[in-house]
């Protein structure tokens, strides 16, 4: 037999990590943090358990891995479903809804993440973060803002915020007003990208400052 190609290799390992990242995803919002092990990670993912510290140092860096990849896809698949759309607009509508959803859809994971975030070891740096990245500045380009560099990092800082004034024990906010705040500051339409149920917050539905596409 002859040897695997690095291409192949390459995409072996692509797999394994892509597995221990959705494994890390499953088993943290079962069990909590304290409670899923990097053994536990490994079996689940069907991996060897070294295999595991060859990609991730820590168990804090596997899973600001995973919540990024996590966050990557929810934010891709949001800004591409049907129907598709350059308004940009609408897809800043759909860039808040997705973000907002996922610490409504994942609130001890996403809770976790943000913990694990305030520690010392701080913001990891990985690949799922920077695609993570480039698409939500992409998002903030097509919307039309006429200071990327300013925007860009405000809008980044106003959705943790937002994720974590949901999420925030004993004392959440509620989602819908969360989202009017922030659709009101970038002047969308309440009717954009996936609006909860019932009226907005104040009862105003349309708002016609800021930058539209």
């Amino acid at each position: 037999m002859s040897p695997r190609s690095a291409s192949v290799n390459e995409e072996l390992r692509r797999r394994s990590r892509e597995r221990l990242l959705q494994a890390t995803v499953e088993l943290v919002g079962e069990r909590g943090y304290e409670a899923t092990t990097l053994a536990a990670i490994a079996d689940r993912a069907g991996a060897a358990r070294g295999l595991v510290s060859y990609y991730f140092p820590g168990k804090r860096q596997l899973l600001q891995s995973a919540v990024h990849r996590l966050m990557h896809r929810t934010l891709e698949s949001a800004l591409e479903r049907e129907p598709r759309t350059e308004d940009g607009s609408e897809l800043l509508a759909r860039a808040i809804d997705a973000v907002l959803g996922l610490a409504c859809d994942h609130p001890m994971l996403m809770r976790t993440h943000m913990a694990g975030i305030l520690q010392a070891e701080g913001f990891v740096q990985c690949p799922e973060q920077q695609r993570l990245a480039e698409l939500l500045r992409g998002t903030v380009v097509r919307y039309g803002t006429p200071d990327v560099d300013a925007d860009y990092p405000l809008l980044r800082a106003q959705l943790m915020g937002a994720v974590f004034a949901v999420l925030l024990p004993g004392a959440p906010m509620p989602l819908p007003r969360l989202r009017a705040e922030l659709f009101q500051r970038y002047g969308l339409d309440w009717e954009l990208g996936v609006p909860p149920d019932g009226d907005p917050p104040g009862g105003t539905r349309v708002r016609t400052v800021g930058q539209r596409r």
